[in-house]
């Protein structure tokens, strides 16, 4: 392979793609003159199985060929979405983070076909998620609405809107901003009314441990803030050992000044228990806020809440 080529790997569903080509671009606009890409697209479990995904391991059915694509040489670089990579268990042996993009728009969008609001929605309106963070919330808020399953990438998901399944979605805003379909929102939910995934907007790149000069070109790319607010986030989920039927939602923030906060919340699926913690970090590192944070919401009783979770 030459020294100059840097074959990135992702999933390939239309907005992962999407994602590369970001990545690509802002590698061509950094300062390392004569880097090259090729894209090395892999279709993951996740993508293939459309059930539960506890019955395919859960998030991790979004990154396992991604990685192994990287262990094997196979790729020099993986972009992923934060909010997919599993935060209960270390990355793979061998690989690394190299950087945190910056961060996208954090908030979920509801999509209905007559433009509705959530609030303006009629009892038994029927929203279309497998998300288990999105129907909690939407159970302890909108209670009158109805969730039913539904996954695939969201290209997919709004054909299934069209086709009747359901009769609104909820989709991230930054993977509508990606596959530039922004034209189908009726409303950008605030993180007040549905709290957003811990990793929502940040795509992390991630390289074998050891490829120094990949990693030395990639972290160029990376952005202070999102790293903050990464780390705090992923070291709360960590702590907590959630899995993927575990309803909990977060979000980290560097204001201007430069203070981190962050905002965490875990529920029972029915959304009828809703713990909350929010603190800021102060002299705190980020890795500190996330585990003192957990830590507050253990208190609470998150533990057997979490436990108490079929999964």
């Amino acid at each position: 392979m030459p020294a100059d080529l840097i074959r990135i790997v992702s999933r390939d569903s239309p907005m992962a793609l999407a994602q590369v080509e970001r990545v690509r671009a802002e590698l061509a606009a950094a300062p390392h003159p004569g880097t090259r890409t090729e894209v090395v697209p892999v279709r993951t479990t996740g993508d293939k199985w459309m059930g539960d995904l506890s019955a395919v391991e859960g998030k991790g059915a979004f990154t396992k060929e991604v990685d192994q694509a990287l262990l094997a040489g196979d790729a020099d670089l993986a972009v992923h979405c934060v909010k997919d990579i599993p935060a209960d268990r270390p990355l793979p042996a061998g690989t690394v983070f190299a950087a945190f993009l910056r961060r996208d728009d954090i908030r979920d969008a509801l999509i209905h076909p007559g433009g509705l609001t959530l609030d303006e929605l009629p009892a038994g309106t029927r929203i279309g998620t497998s998300s288990v963070r999105r129907s909690a919330q939407l159970a302890a808020s909108h209670p009158h609405l109805d969730c039913v399953p539904m996954r695939g990438n969201a290209n997919r998901r709004l054909e299934k809107l069209a086709g009747g399944d359901a009769d609104a979605l909820l989709l991230a805003v930054s993977g509508l901003e990606r596959i530039d379909r922004t034209d189908v929102i009726s409303e950008v939910l605030s993180p007040e009314v549905m709290c957003p995934p811990i990793g929502a907007g940040v795509l992390a790149l991630q390289c074998r441990e050891g490829d120094d000069a990949v990693i030395d070109i990639v972290s160029g790319l990376g952005d202070p803030a999102a790293y903050r607010e990464t780390t705090a986030e992923r070291m709360f989920l960590h702590v907590l050992q959630g899995h993927c039927n575990s309803p909990i939602a977060g979000y980290a923030q560097v204001e201007r000044n430069g203070d981190l906060s962050l905002r965490a919340k875990v529920f029972t699926p029915d959304g009828k228990t809703v713990l909350n913690a929010h603190e800021w970090a102060g002299p705190l590192d980020p890795a500190t806020l996330g585990t003192s944070v957990a830590v507050a919401l253990l208190r609470q009783g998150a533990r057997d809440l979490i436990d108490g979770i079929a999964h």
